[in-house]
């Protein structure tokens, strides 16, 4: 008997929405020519790309020329960073990052120190949010390009992106902003945001797996990231991946023409497993912002416990959820967010982030929660950290 499992691990990966499924099917058998090829089952797979790079821009206020699809955000990260910074050379060899961003940034950035780029890493206040007047303080005659994500991948927190977006502006500097988590979550509209460059990834809004886009602002230089073609308006050679761009787009209709609804649903869902947590479990602690968070984002740190033993023993009840970022669940090191926020290690390692869809129901909160409180207590009774805390009892209930 297969057992029902609670799926709460949407920044990590969602289901692919069943229309989007639906949309990509014929151009694996029936439409399955090269979009470069100029006879009839070609020119229909060309097609289908222009919709869906039309459908992508119009989410976005952009025009359909200022969008290249990629295999996914970590590609658009690197794109970004990697095609900028070469591109501007001569102008400059700084760039401004937080320290809080996803390492598919925070990777390339160290990647570009070993070339000879220099990169300011912005500190972030206890909620997780860049200050934008640090921002412009951290601007130089060199500095290049600014890039600080949309929403936080792990706490959920949203950064002031307009206000970045005007400084960069107003400095003349690019500004590139990792909108992975947000896409398809909150409006967004690169014009009003001031933004030049901005990545997403197709399968954190029920699109499919292994593909995304960089939307590039018209006008800004940028290098090419793979050779050997004229895909991509010879800037990423390689036969386009025609069913993955359909799936896309339609995963991008439909993420937008459900916003609203799916969003409120979401807060709905996540204010009340909070509220739960919070109320039920002792010695535990809300990472990021309360309010500037993205409305499917839950992310607590528990006391006296191992998360890593925290995410096994919910698996077993059929739980699905994670510490962090999904990309770094193999390593043993604590979150380089939480401790960027200033909790100490011993805390940052036995955190739960738990993200939810509108797919969920107020059972499976309750379902979680209950099973949450029972791993929590079990885990702590086998600490001995926590049994010389008992003893001494002398901190708040809260963390």
């Amino acid at each position: 008997m297969k057992r029902h499992v609670i799926y709460l691990d949407n920044a990590a990966t969602t289901r692919t929405a069943p229309e989007a499924v639906e949309a990509m099917l014929p151009y694996f058998s029936e439409q399955y020519g090269n979009p470069s090829s100029i006879y009839s089952v070609g020119c229909a797979a060309k097609e289908a790309v222009i919709k869906a790079r039309e459908t992508i821009a119009s989410t976005l206020g952009a025009k359909t020329n200022e969008i290249y699809f990629t295999g996914g955000g970590s590609e658009a990260d690197n794109w970004a960073l990697v095609g900028v910074a070469e591109a501007y050379a001569e102008k400059g060899k700084h760039i401004i990052t937080s320290k809080i961003e996803h390492h598919a940034v925070l990777h390339t950035c160290q990647y570009l120190e070993k070339r000879g780029y220099e990169v300011t890493y912005l500190d972030v206040d206890e909620n997780g949010i860049v200050k934008p007047e640090e921002v412009e303080r951290a601007i130089r005659p060199d500095t290049i390009l600014i890039s600080v994500m949309f929403a936080n991948n792990e706490i959920g927190t949203l950064q002031p992106v307009r206000e970045i977006g005007e400084i960069a502006k107003r400095h003349k500097t690019l500004f590139h902003t990792d909108a992975v988590q947000a896409y398809g979550h909150v409006p967004i509209r690169v014009d009003e945001l001031h933004i030049d460059l901005l990545s997403a990834s197709g399968h954190k809004f029920h699109g499919p797996k292994g593909i995304g886009f960089l939307y590039l602002r018209a006008g800004v230089k940028m290098r090419a990231f793979l050779h050997g073609g004229q895909q991509e308006r010879g800037r990423r050679a390689g036969t386009e991946n025609v069913p993955g761009i359909v799936g896309l787009g339609r995963a991008a209709q439909l993420a937008f023409s459900r916003m609203e609804e799916n969003g409120a649903r979401e807060k709905e869902l996540r204010d009340y497993l909070i509220g739960r947590m919070e109320k039920e479990v002792p010695y535990c602690r809300l990472n990021g912002d309360r309010e500037r968070r993205l409305s499917n984002n839950v992310n607590f740190s528990f006391r006296f416990v191992e998360g890593e033993s925290l995410l096994i023993m919910l698996d077993m009840k059929g739980i699905c959820a994670s510490s962090g970022s999904a990309c770094t669940s193999g390593s043993l090191d604590p979150s380089h967010v939480l401790l960027a926020i200033g909790l100490p290690h011993e805390i940052a390692h036995g955190s739960l982030r738990l993200t939810v869809s509108a797919e969920n129901t107020r059972e499976e909160m309750d379902e979680t929660v209950d099973a949450v409180k029972e791993i929590v207590a079990k885990l702590r009774d086998m600490s001995p950290l926590y049994e010389d805390f008992q003893k001494g009892k002398s901190a708040p209930e809260r963390i």
